[in-house]
């Protein structure tokens, strides 16, 4: 399987936290299928300094560049207007 990280920031406006508590009750549920389909690695949220959320980070696996995007087109979080920037890169976990 080809391994991806991915880091995404959120909106900036004044309504993006709402999105992104209004939203991540599904996200984290697609989160858990990938964990049941062996594609979740780690991800957790970027927090800025006075410790609201404001991106995430997420390492996945999937058979192909394909079903990654795919995943990523349809998470919750880019439907429903939560991440604004997402960059994925080539990943390689170190340990297993």
């Amino acid at each position: 399987m080809k391994q991806y990280v991915l880091t995404a920031y959120d909106f900036t406006d004044a309504d993006a936290l709402g999105r992104r508590m209004d939203v991540r009750p599904h996200h984290l549920d697609k989160v858990k299928e990938l964990k049941e389909n062996g594609n979740y690695i780690a991800g957790g949220a970027i927090l800025n300094d006075e410790g609201h959320m404001i991106g995430s980070v997420m390492m996945v696996q999937f058979e192909n560049d394909e079903q990654m995007e795919a995943w990523q087109n349809n998470d919750p979080y880019v439907t429903g207007k939560v991440w604004e920037t997402i960059d994925v890169k080539p990943f390689k976990q170190a340990i297993v």
